[in-house]
């Protein structure tokens, strides 16, 4: 009985995470992994830093997106828990996750964005080193608008071609809710209808996704019904109140 239970045991699914970090506050503190359930947020798994180390471990019954947070403060830190060793390095300047297949896809995905925002932010630096210089306000204006814009058409292309390439896993799903979070509310961009006409049904029936795509439908549908007699210009956006009872259910 027991060699077959050691068996069993030793053929499941596990995930092995080994970290270390060089940021003293970290030291002492404790870390959890998080994971969007049921439109809440929980723990899967947590440890203490010790000594600029810590470690992760348990069994898996299904490959999933979390997040690595101290205590309530989120590290911003997504990882994927998945067979295998994983990687975190943490300090001041870098965070990285590595050593299994769909973090090495993320985390070279998050390399690529980062660098996309960080031309971003060299702009603002070259308007005012620009203005310093003499140039006239309007040279510069159309100068960086025009490579803001093409920087912006990048990162929709890198967001949405990796959204689309990994809608059959964990990642595809991951990355669209890491781009939707920030949003005041859900919406239909047309990056997001792009992406929804080339995704996979495994992704559209994700269901951090389907309920994302049902609620942004509906708002859309009571915005552009508030006046249907009026160009949609002039329609503006839907109030508050309409916004949340239609997320609470009551529209």
């Amino acid at each position: 009985m027991l060699a077959v239970l050691t068996g069993l045991t030793s053929c499941a699914d596990s995930y092995n995470i080994q970290g270390t970090s060089s940021v003293s506050s970290l030291d002492g503190s404790k870390l959890y992994l998080k994971a969007v359930k049921d439109k809440k947020l929980e723990s899967i798994d947590s440890c203490e830093v010790v000594h600029g180390t810590f470690k992760f471990a348990g069994l898996l019954d299904t490959v999933m997106m979390v997040n690595l947070f101290m205590d309530d403060r989120s590290l911003m830190m997504p990882i994927v828990l998945e067979t295998g060793n994983i990687i975190i390095r943490i300090d001041d300047s870098s965070r990285k996750v590595s050593g299994t297949p769909l973090n090495e896809l993320l985390y070279a995905f998050i390399d690529q964005h980062n660098q996309l925002s960080n031309r971003m932010i060299e702009l603002g630096h070259r308007e005012s080193q620009m203005l310093l210089d003499g140039i006239d306000e309007r040279e510069i204006v159309a100068q960086l608008s025009a490579e803001a814009e093409q920087i912006s058409m990048e990162e929709d292309t890198l967001v949405t071609n990796f959204i689309v390439k990994n809608s059959d896993n964990v990642l595809g799903p991951g990355v669209f809710m890491m781009m939707t979070a920030g949003m005041e509310y859900p919406m239909l961009t047309p990056q997001i209808e792009h992406i929804m006409t080339l995704a996979t049904e495994a992704f559209k029936n994700d269901p951090y996704v389907s309920e994302y795509y049902k609620t942004a439908s509906e708002i859309q549908a009571k915005m552009q019904g508030l006046d249907s007699s009026a160009p949609a210009a002039e329609q503006g956006e839907p109030s508050d109140s309409v916004i949340q009872n239609i997320l609470n259910g009551k529209e």
